[in-house]
């Protein structure tokens, strides 16, 4: 099939908008919360620029809120190669599991530890997936060194950076991430770097304010290890959630860590061939019991964001219900999905072709949504992580 004789909702091409590139959002604004919002009422096919601080207006009434509580990790290390050669590090796989597997398995046989460490006290190892790049194709055996106390050995490399590694640390993984690593801002963030000539200036560096930024106020601890920020969190503030509650409106979480494959664009003519990348999420009981009374009082659900909203549809479509859960995702959802949970969206402005424009353009329309993002364009709206924000009502 051509790609002209696939239907419009399924081709790629037709997930394309004109953006000038100004209004890609390099920074957050001023101060959390000074957004705008973008309102788009299916219902009476009305679009109204507004503000985010005045969500609260535009809510149905009683509506409950599910946001992703996951915190970023700053997943990105700069290290070294046995020749000196400079190597980038993004780990891929959610903290937790590292943590854990390293715990499970007791034990290291000396004969995977690099250089010194098999003879070595304390030494932790776990198997983790990443994206490595380097000057020189990545080869299996391949070292990286992250300081005395960090390394990996790549077990297998894999297509477009991905790579199977096992990593290597002495004392407490988190403590030596937090210390030496970069948040990961999203490739479409470009600012100049301090020095070209460092191996630990990244290409994109991130600053102070990012860190604070970059993650939500309701971000948990315990969560920690996302790639990347669910981003249409980053709009609230803690006088605004009070204030939310003190309205009448339900706040309940979920947890989805967010993978670096959010930014993977979608590589096929036919968007129906395209795989999703797999992250793992979690809905507790307080959480699924919060979303079922809301059903069952009519109130309507209101997801903060694409990964509340893969969280909600993915747990649906593999249990055939409303309930806690535990466990991966890899849910695509576009035109022709039916949401079985899922009212209404808060999200930010996606990219041209990307998995999430098909998400939102399910629950609106194609054509809707593309004639949506004209207009708020054109209303000199800030896209992408750090833009602002849209309600699909």
């Amino acid at each position: 099939m051509t790609d002209a004789h696939i239907p419009a909702d399924f081709r790629l091409q037709a997930y394309t908008y004109p953006l000038p590139e100004e209004q890609i959002a390099q920074h957050p604004a001023d101060r959390r919360g000074a957004s705008r919002l973008f309102v788009v009422d299916r219902t009476t096919g009305r679009n109204t620029c507004s503000r985010f601080a005045d969500l609260a207006d535009w809510l149905p009434t009683g509506a409950l809120l599910v946001a992703n509580n996951s915190k970023v990790l700053p997943a990105r290390l700069y290290g070294t190669r046995p020749s000196g050669g400079r190597v980038e590090f993004l780990l891929l796989t959610p903290l937790p599991f590292v943590t854990e597997q390293a715990a499970a398995e007791q034990a290291v046989p000396a004969q995977n530890m690099p250089d010194k460490a098999p003879h070595a006290h304390g030494w932790h190892s776990a198997p983790a997936e990443g994206l490595l790049r380097m000057s020189k194709r990545v080869k299996p055996g391949e070292q990286v060194t992250f300081g005395p106390n960090l390394r990996l050995v790549v077990t297998a490399p894999g297509e477009f950076g991905r790579c199977a590694v096992r990593l290597f640390w002495r004392g407490d993984l988190k403590a030596l991430f937090l210390a030496q690593g970069h948040l990961p801002l999203p490739p479409y963030i470009k600012r100049p770097a301090g020095n070209p000539g460092s191996p630990d200036t990244p290409d994109t560096p991130d600053s102070a304010e990012d860190r604070e930024r970059y993650q939500t106020v309701y971000a948990r601890e315990e969560r920690l290890g996302s790639v990347a920020a669910p981003t249409a969190g980053l709009h609230f503030t803690d006088a605004q959630r009070a204030d939310l509650a003190r309205q009448g409106f339900g706040w309940a979480e979920v947890t989805l860590y967010v993978g670096y494959g959010t930014f993977s664009p979608v590589r096929s003519a036919d968007i129906r061939q395209h795989v999703m990348h797999r992250e793992y999420m979690e809905i507790s009981p307080e959480t699924a019991l919060a979303i079922r009374t809301a059903k069952a009082e009519g109130r309507p659900v209101v997801t903060v964001g694409t990964t509340s909203t893969r969280v909600l549809e993915g747990a649906f479509a593999q249990t055939g219900t409303i309930g806690p859960f535990s466990g991966w995702t890899d849910i695509f959802i576009y035109p022709g999905f039916t949401f079985k949970v899922t009212d209404h969206v808060i999200t930010n402005f996606h990219l041209p072709e990307s998995s999430l424009l098909m998400m939102v353009s399910a629950l609106a329309g194609r054509e809707r949504m593309l004639q949506a993002y004209a207009e708020a364009i054109g209303s000199g709206f800030r896209v992408f992580s750090y833009g602002d924000s849209m309600l699909i009502l």
